[in-house]
């Protein structure tokens, strides 16, 4: 991690108003592939997270695993992406009982992590990263956290929430 990165670990992030890189990345539960440009028209959540089977990252998407029925309200579809192979977030989905894909951003290593501003070089894992990408395929809030803190689903939440039209409401 350079000077800059940690005296301002948000440096590199992209935020609110940037298009979202379109990557395609072999998915659970069955290791095809998917393309992030094939869920336009709804909002999708990025979760990127240092590593399967790890405590906080355990805690953080078993939170988001319980809060399904909020992502089905927003017809958010949530996705977990690491730099874990595909075979480890297979055994570790199935172990958790995980019902959104997580995604292995395997190899190239970390290319699509890096795409979005949040790749540890030092560590060669991901940070813990979230995005919110609108039906356009823009970000609309992102956010990174503090490596071993979860960050809970409240920003989240709060960013879907401001998606809605005013219609809409």
């Amino acid at each position: 991690m350079n000077e800059y990165r940690a005296s301002n670990p948000a440096a590199d992030l992209l935020g609110p108003g940037m298009a979202a890189p379109e990557f395609e990345l072999a998915a659970t539960p069955d290791g095809k592939n998917l393309r992030l440009s094939s869920l336009r028209g709804r909002p999708v959540v990025l979760v990127f997270y240092p590593a399967d089977w790890s405590p906080v990252c355990t805690d953080q998407l078993s939170l988001y695993n319980e809060l399904m029925p909020e992502w089905d309200r927003f017809n958010a579809q949530l996705l977990g992406i690491s730099v874990d192979s595909i075979w480890s977030h297979n055994a570790w989905a199935k172990e958790k009982n995980l019902r959104f894909p997580l995604l292995a951003d395997f190899e190239p290593k970390g290319a699509v992590t890096r795409a979005y501003g949040a790749y540890d070089e030092a560590s060669g894992m991901s940070e813990r990263a979230l995005f919110v990408v609108d039906h356009d395929g823009k970000i609309s809030w992102s956010y990174l956290s503090p490596i071993n803190v979860n960050p809970g689903a409240d920003g989240i939440l709060a960013a879907l929430e401001a998606l809605v039209s005013p219609v809409a409401r």
